[in-house]
């Protein structure tokens, strides 16, 4: 299969203004990949929003399994225009049944008051690590036939996992996972593409870092996760050319459920986004 761009998956068809149809990847996952949904649900907002605003938040809750097989319409909503700030609620609908809710902020830049209490951890850099999809291809016979299929579509975003043997293995170990990121292909500037890039990364081994302390592997028949909700919000302009790092961690999990939060740091330090999941984790007899 020759090399897909994550930019494709990015555009969106207008049906007529406020509707849009989007095309679907098969990621090899029992359902439609979340952070498709967020990446594409993103992008049609930015659509209803006039020039110059940019992403400044946005909270979604995923209701039920998408098919990854089928394309995705997205219903937007203006909910606000102001000034400063516009809001837009997003509606992803498979087959007539809403799978997906997307409430987006976006915001005029000005100048404020600014500063960073988070400290980018010290890790080792992206080019002294091997990349994740080296990995499955150098055990492509051991993986199941639909992760085979679907191998080409996981490399678009270069995802390099530190210490990545004993993160993805079964061996209990704390709950905080550090992941450097970059798009494959050569981004242009601008919001709405690197926004809506970041937005898809964000949901790969996110939920999975809370799984850490117990000792399980998602590979395991008997367990079901799936998102809940995720949050995420814009600190700095997105450049999505240059390596990001993903720093995971868990604070909490319980009564089923496990919470995970995410900071992104450039290669300079600085914070540009944070992001919040809560998911399912369940265990079922086998």
């Amino acid at each position: 299969m020759a090399d897909v761009k994550l930019s494709s998956l990015m555009e969106l068809e207008t049906i007529e203004q406020g509707i849009y149809r989007a095309q679907s990847w098969d990621l090899g996952f029992r359902a439609l990949f979340g952070g498709q949904v967020l990446g594409q649900a993103l992008s049609a907002a930015y659509k209803t929003v006039e020039e110059g605003f940019g992403a400044h938040s946005f909270h979604s809750y995923f209701l039920l399994p998408g098919d990854a097989k089928k394309p995705v319409m997205y219903d937007v909503e203006v909910v606000r225009n102001g000034r400063s700030f516009c809001t837009r609620r997003v509606k992803a609908i498979q087959e007539g049944r809403n799978i997906f809710y997307m409430t987006a902020s976006f915001q005029l830049p000005e100048d404020g008051m600014e500063h960073q209490f988070a400290t980018m951890p010290d890790v080792p850099a992206p080019e002294d690590i091997t990349p994740d999809i080296a990995f499955y291809e150098a055990n492509f016979d051991k993986l199941a036939r639909p992760m085979q299929e679907a191998l080409s579509y996981h490399k678009p975003i270069d995802i390099r996992t530190v210490d990545a043997v004993n993160s993805f293995s079964a061996k209990k170990r704390d709950p905080q996972r550090y992941i450097w990121l970059r798009a494959q292909e050569s981004l242009e500037p601008g919001a709405q593409i690197n926004q809506a890039m970041l937005a898809y990364a964000s949901d790969y081994h996110f939920l999975s870092t809370a799984l850490q302390p117990h000792g399980v592997s998602m590979a395991d028949r008997a367990l079901r996760i799936a998102t809940i909700d995720h949050a995420m919000w814009f600190h700095k302009p997105v450049n999505f050319n240059e390596w990001l790092l993903y720093v995971a961690e868990s604070p909490f999990s319980g009564n089923s459920r496990g919470i995970v939060k995410g900071q992104i740091f450039n290669q300079q330090g600085e914070l540009i986004a944070s992001t919040m999941q809560e998911g399912l984790m369940r265990k079922v007899d086998k």
